[in-house]
Parts: C-alpha cells; sequence; structure tokens
C-alpha cells in the first residue's frame, strides 16, 4: 500500500488517530470502511470527557447527540449488569461497551496480522473489532468468542446488516477455542488477572497474543504483547501502555468487606508508624504507572483509596490470602502520613518497599516491564524476562 492510499476516506476522528500513531496505514481502509457506529445499540451510555460523567443517549430521541458520540473517541457502555440493568440511568457495573477507537486501532496495530493469519477475538461485545477483523483478513480467518449470549446475538445481527460473516461463538474465551487452532493472533478486549496457558497451546509457534492485563491491586491494566516460543511452551512480551477494560467475568474481585478485616477496636488495634511518603507521591491519578507496578511487586493485595474530605485522605490495604490489612492516612500539612497495619503481613511495608524498588529504578514506564506465562503460570519482569518473578 503506498503512504496516502486509504487516508482520503477518513473522517475527523480518523485524522486524529492518524496523527496519534493509532491508526498505522494497513488498518487506514478498514477504519473508514467499518464504522463502530453500525456496532451500537439506539441506547447507549458515553463517557463525556469534558464532564467526565457517563451519559445516556437515544439514537431515537436525539439522533445528532447519538452520531456525536459514535464518532467520537470515547469509551460507550452498551451493558450495565450482566444485561439485568433496565432504564436509561446508568447501571451499577458496566459488563459490555464498545472501546475507544484509540485504543481498538493502539492494540490492532500491536497484533501486527499479516495476510492469511487465523485470529481468534476474545470478547465479541459490540462485534466491532470482529469486524475489523475479517475486513482485513477475511471472514474465514476470524473467530470470535462471547460469554453472553444476548450479546453475542446482537454482535452477529451487526456483522450480517454489514455483509460480515466471521465465526461468532457464544461460550467462555478464558477456554479458547480448539476446533478452530491453531491462531496466528490472539486478540483480547476483556481485563485480565491470569492468562490461560490453553490459548499458548492453541497458537502456533511465534504467533502473537496482545491481551489487557493486570493484577487485584487496582483496575489498572496494561497491554500486554506476548509472543509465543518455538517450543510452544510459554509466551513472553512487554507490555505496550496503560488501558482500562471491563475484566473478564470469571476474574471480577468481589467488593472488599471491611468489617472482615478491621473489627470493633478499629484501626487502633493495628501497629502504628509513621512514613515519609506523601499523598501525592503515593496517590498519582489514572494511567500513572506506580499503581500498576505496586500490583507487580505486592501480591494478593488490594487497595482502596477513599475521596478526600476536609483535608484527609485514607488509602487502605487489604490481603487477598488472609485477612491482613493497613491503613496509610494522608492529612493537608503534614509531611507524610500515618501508618496502621495488623494481620500476617505488613501491607504498608510492603507497598512502600515496592515504591522504593521503583524509585531506585528510575520510576520505569509501563514499556519496561513484560509479562511470561508458562504453564505454571505468570512472572513479571522488568527489563530482562530472565530476571523475573512470580504474579
Amino acid at each position: 500500500m503506498s503512504e496516502n492510499e486509504g487516508w482520503d476516506a477518513l473522517s475527523e476522528l480518523g485524522s486524529r488517530l492518524v496523527k496519534s500513531g493509532a491508526l498505522v496505514p494497513d488498518w487506514a481502509p478498514t477504519f473508514a470502511a467499518v464504522p463502530r457506529s453500525a456496532f451500537l445499540p439506539d441506547l447507549m451510555w458515553a463517557y463525556d470527557m469534558d464532564t467526565r460523567q457517563t451519559v445516556a443517549v437515544d439514537q431515537s430521541t436525539d439522533p445528532k447527540v447519538w452520531q456525536r458520540y459514535a464518532d467520537a473517541d470515547v469509551p460507550i457502555v452498551t451493558q450495565w449488569d450482566d444485561g439485568k440493568h433496565q432504564g436509561a440511568k446508568p447501571g451499577t457495573l458496566s459488563t459490555s461497551s464498545a472501546s475507544m477507537p484509540s485504543v481498538v486501532f493502539s492494540m490492532l496495530r500491536d497484533l501486527d496480522v499479516q495476510p492469511g493469519n487465523r485470529v481468534l477475538d476474545i470478547g465479541t461485545g459490540t462485534g466491532w473489532t470482529t469486524a475489523l477483523l475479517a475486513h482485513r483478513l477475511g471472514d474465514v480467518n476470524v473467530t470470535s468468542i462471547e460469554v453472553d449470549p444476548n450479546v453475542a446475538n446482537h454482535a452477529r445481527t451487526a456483522l450480517t446488516r454489514l455483509g460480515a460473516a466471521p465465526t461468532v461463538i457464544t461460550g467462555d474465551g478464558f477456554n479458547g477455542h480448539p476446533p478452530g487452532a491453531p491462531y496466528d493472533r490472539i486478540m483480547v478486549t476483556c481485563g485480565l488477572r491470569r492468562i490461560p496457558h490453553a490459548w499458548i497451546e492453541q497458537a502456533r509457534p511465534g504467533a502473537v497474543i496482545v491481551s489487557p492485563w493486570g493484577t487485584h491491586f487496582s483496575n489498572q491494566d496494561a497491554v500486554a504483547r506476548l509472543v509465543v516460543a518455538a517450543d510452544g511452551e510459554a509466551a513472553v512480551g512487554a507490555f505496550t501502555g496503560p488501558v482500562e477494560f471491563m475484566k473478564i467475568r470469571a476474574q471480577r474481585l468481589p467488593p472488599v468487606t471491611h468489617a472482615e478485616y478491621v473489627g470493633e477496636d478499629g484501626i487502633r488495634s493495628g501497629l502504628e508508624s509513621d512514613t515519609t511518603v506523601t499523598e501525592s507521591q503515593w496517590c498519582r491519578g489514572s494511567f500513572d504507572p506506580l499503581e500498576f507496578v505496586l500490583g507487580l511487586r505486592v501480591r494478593d493485595c488490594v487497595q482502596v483509596m477513599t475521596a478526600k474530605s476536609d483535608g484527609v485522605r485514607s488509602v487502605w490495604l487489604y490481603g487477598l490470602k488472609d485477612r491482613s490489612w493497613a491503613c496509610v492516612m494522608f492529612v493537608d500539612g503534614r509531611n507524610g502520613g500515618h501508618v496502621w497495619q495488623g494481620g500476617p503481613r505488613h501491607l504498608w511495608d510492603e507497598a512502600e518497599s515496592a515504591y522504593r524498588w521503583w524509585l531506585e529504578r528510575d520510576s520505569p514506564p509501563y514499556q519496561r516491564f513484560g509479562l511470561t506465562v508458562t504453564p505454571e503460570g505468570l512472572a513479571a519482569w522488568l527489563d530482562d524476562p530472565s530476571e523475573s518473578w512470580t504474579v
């Protein structure tokens, strides 16, 4: 393809994606031919970047606003509460969505498909990503799996309307789809906390797996670009950048019950200490790598931050394998925080040690970390896969 071929049909959004590097030349004709709007329901919930609010938009009552959000680089929720939600107001838990186009095309860039590649698409959702792959590679080379029967049916309908006919399976994508194996590429559009070795077993040596992955420490994910080894036993690769996806249903973390950790005596039952770590150093906001790195270094732990009130913010850590807990309280005007921790593990000590480890290595970004998947499990590493640790 020549450098300019396919660019003329790009929308304003497409032009912005090109400038950002998310949309590369090979994907330009597909972007123009397969609009996201063809896969969105009449009633959807778009995330407004200006107000930081989720907005209900109904095509039947406000088609111009609906189209504006459909063509914008924003995430759009298409299902709440596993389909149990009713009405126009947002539900409790978003459970199916159309991801931001910039995220979708960044991941497709990382996937690096080649003509004739067979692709397993985990998490059909609206069907848009499935359609993009089918347009690029041909229907026969794309198999997609969706766990929710209603979501899968809506995707099939939308694909048929567009004239696309990839294979769409209703089932648990965590198990892959052996009848379609071996695959050259595996594309995952849900957040994972474990990566199954079944995917590696169903992939060819040299195959590429692109998947959002993270730990239970936070809701953060990063895109792992894994390459299957020549012996077919392992997959290894670095993270390409931060994202945040809805978690695969089998790996959702139930809400922590605070009372199960901290009894009637409250935090006074814990060991007290002080830390020189400040609120601004610890609470860095979305997509800063620290929270992700803490999850890599502090196993089986979840962090919960309270909203700041009257100059006070508390950060809680809860152990997932025992009833260890920690609380650090940051108060405006104080240099550092006050710490309480209880249970078999000293979770704040572990977390602060991980923070210092990160600082001592020049605060490495996501892209310097990577993941190795073997039959024994997952290991993370910084710069060198041979120096990994279990996660």
